[in-house]
């Protein structure tokens, strides 16, 4: 009978949005409460039926109506018990939790994207001066994405943009004219995208670019005679869930579907549909071995007509990864090309303004571009890796979690620390290429309508520190911005620590100079910040930081590549921070992976002019398919077919209390510093149970704990605004991260930060699924639209700005997903992440580093989300290393510490995620991983306890605590209750009454008759 109803009501809510796991969980969860009602059900038919035989013909009716709707009422009862009770808490976030953004709000938040539109976009190329264009003049402009550009990414980083500024409105609110016929054509080919793109469940790639048919003499001649210049719209989308094609080719044939190679025998994987519809029956869109960040054969023909028929052409990348753009210089027609990633709301509002002059460009990339993206360190070490000897092993977990993907697979960061600007600066000093040959844009690269120079002034050393000032003055003739990179260059010991020769360690924006006009910028850099960390030993007994003797040069600069003006200082002897640490670390920094993290890759070294370049870089060997089986049995002991929490058992561990009646409410806790000892009284008055299901139940909200008063709080996605399809509830769209970085602005970043917070505010909702801070390893990561860029320092300098200015609305934002998480293949799916732990920590820990050493806990709440994937062989939301000995112990962490969706994916077990510094599971504690049942063991009950404090503390610094709230017990979810079961009484009280009346008036006039009948 359960699993009848459970087959009934699947396919009911999947429309919903409720997977068919978490349907079966609730239905089995509750089957007390739907036996009762059944047979509540059949004892009211019994007794109606019964009456037939059993009752007087005249009160029969009155006995089936007062069966009917007692079991009305027992269904009503047993409804509210269940809504109020097991179900309260997915219940009532829907329910309580219909609020929206104000207009007055969104609109100060348009304003801010508008202004991260105007300095975000690139100016890449701008030859003649060709721009800015007069701003009443006529554009043509061509390209299908001219009339669907992107504005963001898919998945649950996205956000609505229904009222979102278009490219066409851009250029008219801008004052130009644009060709109507030509923008016709292309919304006649296809008015809309065919699906919202890549995301997580499915992706078309189309590419809707009319062929060149279209172009007939008589469109290129109305185009011509309407204007002599040109304008070229590219677009490319990403999203979460799949990774952008590397062979394009593949999917526009259809055999690009991996899953008949990854899931063979492993029916419960799903790699995500790659669709494509060509746009002619007559070619393929994509040759054979093309990838999607390239020119579309269509679109090579849509370029090539309009360069040979235009002279004043300007193209616009509307793009969030990498493409390749080296087709924009072999035409001598095309002579500026614009970055304009996805732009949110009104971001693209700025394109008009820059072509026209209103506003002058002062974005740079973040990241490098070069010619041929197949070439970059990492190509052949992105995607999939599937190990080749652990069938057996998938298939005991396959048969013990049908929530299993079915694929164990590996990633090899073999490149080391040489990544992006920092491998082409390096390898190309040390003579491996050409750099001009290889890199056509550079990280930090933007270009201006003026001019200016910088001028290093006061350099200073100051022992742990030096100092300079930087002089900015616009020499040129239009008022701009200009943005001030700071680099610095290490001493190399060949075959010592890796080190790159170029480093981003600081940056700073100007304000808007007019021509003539100056600006001083200060500068003080922490000598420690240029340590290299030695993570093979060479310098320190188990890794840690060190500051090498030699000369270090100091140098700012337009690009990664190009120098203004350098100065140098000299570190005497080697200063090792292995012991005592730097100043910044609360303990000092030393291995806390290359044990397990290592593996056996063999890592790109500057040793010898980068003398293993080509077999570091090599795609992995086929000896790297075979898991070992030391690995073997870590990963099959901590799956979910296999884990035993027992295994974690202390002897002579001492019980915590639990239960106690204190008379203490979590509101008392707000501003009570995260060590004072009076948190032990607090915690002692939770019980087990309570503790279980605070941990436990962390999809979209921290649930309510009545022993100690705690609210309930909500929490929502995504990384470009309010994004939470689970209540319904939509804020603003803002820009993608790249967008925001490309401002190269830190005080635009906490403007975008306190954008987000106010509207997640107004709404309630104080916990934020964002900013998401990993790196552009890889182009082709769907979801780099998220990320902000390919360094480190930059990433995390700008998602500090963010969070810091979100904390003031008292909104914790889980910075994401910490850590190594730059795939979107395999994510969930045991992806053994291999990386030195130099570059972990010099790269992919940077952002969140950056972030939680700079927050001040004190007064605003912080929260961090773990990631899907391994790091070696340990999942990071249960790593200790990561979770408990870098960022708390290190780095000085005080808050909790989320999984990423709590799928368990055969390896998500809430038990050994609490016990390993992981506090919440995303989740809505519906898988059996989720059950803890080692709660007599006092190791359990401890993590439990250290697990709910975390959450607790971060809850009652949240503005669910320190902001205003209107208290009332008429709530949306009470008043509908209420009203329904009014209704439910006063209409069956109704009913029963009509009943009785008749009932008694059939039996007065029958006893009336018998009356006369006697006296005749």
């Amino acid at each position: 009978m359960i699993q009848l109803i459970i087959d009934l009501l699947t396919p009911i809510f999947e429309k919903m949005g409720v997977s068919p796991v978490d349907v079966q969980t609730y239905v089995t969860s509750l089957r007390g409460y739907i036996y009762t009602i059944l047979i509540t059900f059949v004892i009211a038919v019994a007794v109606m039926i019964a009456a037939h035989w059993f009752v007087k013909k005249g009160t029969r009716h009155v006995v089936r109506w007062t069966a009917g709707l007692s079991w009305v009422l027992i269904v009503t009862v047993l409804a509210n018990v269940i809504c109020y009770g097991p179900m309260y808490n997915n219940i009532s976030i829907i329910l309580n939790n219909q609020v929206s953004v104000s207009e007055e709000t969104a609109a100060k938040s348009k304003d801010v994207i508008e202004d991260v539109g105007d300095e975000g976009m690139v100016l890449l190329k701008n030859e003649d001066s060709m721009l800015p264009l007069e701003g009443d003049s006529n554009i043509n402009v061509f390209g299908w994405a001219s009339t669907n550009p992107i504005f963001g990414g898919t998945g649950s980083g996205s956000s609505s943009n229904a009222d979102a500024v278009g490219i066409i409105e851009s250029l008219q609110n801008a004052g130009f004219h644009t060709n109507e016929e030509l923008t016709q054509l292309y919304r006649d080919y296809q008015e809309t995208r065919l699906l919202p793109g890549p995301g997580v469940s499915g992706t078309d790639w189309t590419l809707s670019e009319p062929t060149i048919d279209y172009y007939t003499d008589e469109v290129m001649e109305q185009a011509k005679d309407f204007s002599d210049t040109a304008l070229i719209v590219i677009s490319r989308s990403g999203g979460e869930g799949m990774d952008v094609p590397e062979d394009m080719h593949n999917v526009v044939t259809g055999n690009a579907d991996i899953r008949d190679e990854v899931a063979d025998g492993n029916p419960n994987y799903n790699y995500f549909a790659s669709l494509y519809t060509n746009n002619s029956e007559d070619y393929d869109d994509f040759d054979e071995g093309e990838h999607y960040l390239e020119l579309s054969n269509t679109e090579e023909d849509m370029v090539e007509k309009v360069c040979s028929e235009f002279e004043n052409v300007a193209v616009v990348i509307n793009a969030n990864n990498t493409m390749e753009l080296g087709w924009v210089d072999q035409y001598e027609s095309i002579k500026s090309v614009i970055l304009a990633p996805g732009t949110g709301s009104t971001g693209m509002a700025a394109l008009g303004k820059i072509l026209d002059g209103e506003v002058n460009p002062s974005g740079k990339t973040v990241d490098t571009y070069i010619y041929d993206l197949t070439q970059s360190p990492v190509y052949n070490n992105v995607g999939h890796f599937g190990y080749t000897n652990v069938d057996d092993l998938k298939a005991e977990i396959l048969a013990a979690d049908d929530a299993y993907q079915g694929v164990m697979a590996f990633v090899n960061y073999s490149e080391g620390i040489y990544l992006g600007y920092k491998f082409y600066e390096t390898a190309a000093e040390e003579g491996v290429f050409n750099y001009e040959d290889m890199v056509q844009y550079p990280f930090g690269h933007g270009l201006s309508y003026t001019t200016f120079t910088q001028e290093i002034q006061n350099f200073t050393e100051n022992g742990d520190t030096v100092s300079f000032d930087v002089n900015v003055m616009n020499t040129g003739d239009t008022a701009g911005k200009d943005v001030v990179e700071v680099y610095y260059t290490p001493p190399y010991y060949n075959g010592g620590i890796e080190k790159a020769s170029v480093n981003l360690i600081e940056f700073e924006k100007t304000e808007l100079l007019k021509p003539g006009q100056s600006q001083v910028i200060s500068f003080t850099l922490n000598k420690e910040n240029m340590a290299s960390y030695d993570s093979g030993a060479a310098k320190t007994e188990n890794g840690g930081y060190v500051l090498e003797a030699g000369e270090y040069t100091v140098s700012i600069r337009s690009d990664s590549h190009t120098v203004i003006a350098e100065e140098s200082f000299n570190v005497d002897e080697d200063i090792n921070y292995s012991k005592a640490g730097r100043s910044s670390d609360d303990t000092a920094a030393t291995n806390q992976f290359q044990d397990y993290s290592e593996g056996d890759v063999e890592y790109l070294s500057r040793t010898n002019g980068f003398a293993n370049y080509e077999s570091a870089l090599a795609a992995p060997s086929e000896e790297m398919y075979v898991m070992d089986d030391e690995t073997r049995e870590q990963i099959a002991s901590k799956s979910t077919a296999h884990y035993d929490p027992t295994l974690y058992d202390e002897p002579g561990a001492k019980m915590p209390t639990t239960g106690s009646d204190n008379g203490l409410k979590l509101e008392d806790f707000t501003g009570v510093d995260y060590d004072d000892p009076s948190w032990e009284n607090l915690l002692d008055q939770l019980t087990v149970e309570e503790m279980v299901e605070l941990v436990n139940l962390g999809g979209f909200q921290t649930v309510a704990v009545e022993s100690v008063d705690k609210k309930r709080t909500l929490d929502s996605d995504g990384s470009t605004g309010l994004n939470d399809w689970y209540i319904g509830v939509y804020g603003t769209s803002f820009p993608t991260s790249v967008l925001i970085a490309q401002t190269w602005n830190k005080e635009l970043a906490y403007d975008v930060g306190g954008a987000i917070g106010s509207e997640f505010a107004e709404c309630g909702i104080y916990g934020w699924y964002g900013p998401s801070m990993n790196i552009h390893r890889n182009p082709f990561n769907g979801r780099n639209f998220e990320y902000y860029s390919e360094d480190g320092v930059l990433s995390g300098k700008m998602a500090f700005q963010t969070v810091d200015a979100a904390g003031g609305y008292g909104v914790y934002a889980y910075i994401k997903h910490f850590a190594l998480n730059d795939q979107e293949t395999n994510r969930c799916s045991f992806l053994l992440t291999y990386c030195d732990e130099q570059a972990i920590r010099e790269i992919y820990l940077k952002p969140f580093e950056e972030c939680v050493k700079n927050y001040d806990y004190s007064s605003k709440p912080l929260a961090v989300m773990s990631s899907f994937n391994f790091i070696g062989d340990i999942y990071s939301g249960a790593n200790p290393h990561l979770l408990n000995n870098i960022l708390r112990d290190e780095w000085g962490f005080k808050g909790m510490v989320l999984t990423d969706w709590d799928g368990s994916y055969g390896y998500q077990n809430t038990d050994d995620c609490i016990r390993n510094g992981n506090d919440l599971m995303l989740g809505f504690n519906t898988y059996e991983s989720n059950q803890i049942t080692d709660t007599d063991s006092a190791s359990c009950v401890q993590a439990l306890r250290q697990a709910s404090k975390n959450i607790m503390f971060t809850v009652a610094n949240s503005g669910a605590y320190t902001a205003e709230h209107d208290e009332t017990f008429f709530t949306p979810m009470n008043t509908l209750f209420i009203g329904i079961d009014a209704a439910v009484v006063i209409i069956s009280a109704g009913i029963m009454a009509i009943v009785l009346i008749r009932w008694r008036k059939k039996r007065n006039a029958a006893g009336a008759v018998k009356i006369e009948v006697e006296e005749k």
